[in-house]
């Protein structure tokens, strides 16, 4: 069988027309692990933990892809298979330990080892993000990328994190600032700048297909528990996509502010 590691959705003809050259991307959106890697040791239990993806991170892309009518790019491996919102350099790449949960399968990786995963699975994600940008360019379209996580509300020893939601972004905040202006509209929600995490990571996802590219970008992080039920998701999904759509409306003329969906309920 053979294991791909993209899953990409096609842009909806005539549906969108808010922000036309919109891409969203999805990181940590499964915990499959490829058959010839093997289980790398954990249990079900520990591969369901936020060790291993982004919760809920999929399914809020795929809705905000159909209610925008926006491509995707979503992985479709295990962030503890390689991590590809890390740099190819970062000592972070293939987790060893990872939340207080040792990784049986990565404890002897070697550079060998990572250098077949970059090849099998982390270059052709970011392969596949580059073409949809380079094919939305080709034809005038001017890219803006939004790059969906989520987070758990507790990590390590820290407290409870009291984010609903938190932006991060590093030197371009075209994007950021509206929709943080539009999320603060909403007394509901605890709304966080450059938390639970650092936008400022030199060499991942954001930083080498937005920054890197001059291309108005932003990364999203919604707390897990918010996202952990269809009923939930779909809330965030009518929640953020009129808000995308107005600030996106200062860097695409096409873009319109729909009406308020967001209730302020989590």
């Amino acid at each position: 069988m053979i294991f791909h590691p993209v899953e990409e959705v096609e842009e909806i003809e005539g549906k969108s027309g808010e922000i036309k050259g919109l891409l969203l991307v999805c990181d940590h959106a499964r915990n499959d692990i490829p058959p010839e890697i093997g289980d790398l040791g954990l249990s079900a239990e520990e591969m369901d933990r936020h060790i291993a993806w982004d919760v809920g991170a999929r399914a809020v892309t795929l809705g905000l892809a159909e209610k925008l009518g926006a491509p995707a790019v979503l992985s479709t491996f295990s962030r503890l298979v390689i991590d590809p919102n890390r740099g190819e350099d970062d000592p972070t790449l293939v987790m060893k330990l990872c939340d207080g949960s040792i990784i049986p399968g990565n404890r002897r990786v070697d550079e060998a080892e990572i250098g077949r995963r970059l090849d099998a699975y982390y270059r052709p994600y970011h392969a596949a993000i580059r073409a949809r940008l380079d094919a939305m360019t080709a034809v005038g379209r001017s890219p803006v990328i939004v790059s969906i996580h989520s987070f758990t509300p507790e990590f390590r020893e820290r407290p409870p994190q009291p984010w609903h939601v938190g932006l991060l972004w590093d030197r371009d905040d075209r994007l950021m600032r509206p929709l943080m202006a539009e999320l603060r509209k909403d007394p509901g929600l605890c709304v966080g700048d450059n938390v639970p995490y650092t936008g400022r990571l030199k060499g991942d996802c954001m930083f080498r297909h937005g920054t890197g590219r001059g291309l108005p970008h932003v990364l999203i992080e919604i707390r897990n528990d918010l996202i952990s039920t269809e009923t939930k998701r779909a809330d965030w999904i009518c929640r953020l996509a009129p808000m995308l759509a107005c600030a996106a409306a200062g860097l695409q003329p096409a873009a319109s502010c729909g009406p308020k969906t967001s209730s302020g309920k989590e």
